[in-house]
């Protein structure tokens, strides 16, 4: 299962009806749909990870979680805990957003305009982010020293990878 990947913006009042119609999109266009909260993710590599991983996971018959979405969020948190997973996703208010969709993606992605704005991604990260990302994944400065500032991502990947040693 191959997924395409684009950033968003989108203003949310309930996620769980928001969510609702997502995955009534991908049934209709025949997808799997996931979206990232990208102000937890260490970038579209973090999420295409997330998803691949999941699918690895749904493949070999070892899911964690009861879907392939919320699979995904764990994988993205690198918890096992759905608690966590689910702050992965999206929330109420706004949100900046990663928007992963499987093949075949049919009119996934103009009907998901329905709901988001697909915008470039920023060059920059939002304010906090590294700090954000060394608290999520509890990246100490001392690691971060070791490997290097420029590698914050690659710390985050491997905890993602980690998941798969700790079940």
């Amino acid at each position: 299962m191959q997924f395409k990947i684009r950033y968003a913006t989108a203003s949310v009042d309930e996620p769980d009806r928001f969510l609702a119609t997502v995955r009534e999109i991908g049934e209709v266009t025949g997808t799997r749909i996931v979206l990232f909260d990208a102000d937890r993710m260490a970038g579209q590599e973090h999420a295409l990870s997330a998803v691949r991983h999941a699918v690895r996971s749904f493949e070999r018959g070892e899911m964690i979680a009861r879907s392939l979405e919320m699979e995904a969020l764990l994988y993205a948190s690198g918890s096992r805990q759905t608690r966590i997973g689910r702050t992965f996703g999206l929330h109420a208010g706004e949100n900046r957003c990663y928007v992963t969709v499987s093949e075949p993606e049919g009119d996934a992605w103009s009907e998901l305009e329905r709901l988001v704005t697909f915008v470039p991604e920023p060059d920059v990260p939002s304010p906090g982010h590294r700090e954000r990302l060394c608290e999520l994944f509890g990246i100490t400065p001392e690691e971060l020293g070791t490997v290097g500032e420029d590698r914050l991502n690659e710390l985050v990947l491997e905890r993602v990878a980690l998941l798969d040693a700790n079940r």
